[in-house]
């Protein structure tokens, strides 16, 4: 008769342990591809970029409606239908767009 104290150690098929180191490798994987991806995000969100000017004067009586923000100009698009293209670091304006219908 066999000791009940004394378990049998029973191997494991070859499949099981394929399928348990390729799960493990998975997770390994996948930790590693979510810190990098952090990492870029906030590598990418720390970059500063062109410092805006303190303050845009625009030309007498004109409201402006929207700011797009480019690389070294920002363009504020007016109430009437004009499109004043500023430099980003001087805050000079560059060039003035009419917008026709």
């Amino acid at each position: 008769m066999t000791d009940p104290s004394k378990t049998e150690i029973q191997q494991e098929p070859p499949q099981i342990r394929f399928l348990r180191r390729l799960v493990t490798t998975l997770t390994v994987v996948m930790i590693g591809g979510l810190v990098v991806i952090i990492s870029l995000l906030v590598i990418r969100l720390q970059a500063s970029e062109t410092p805006l000017p303190a303050e845009i004067a625009l030309p007498g009586g004109v409201e402006a409606e929207a700011v797009t923000l480019g690389r070294d100009w920002i363009a504020i698009i007016s109430k009437d239908n004009r499109i004043l293209i500023f430099d980003r670091e001087t805050g000079d304006l560059r060039q003035e767009v009419q917008i026709t219908r």
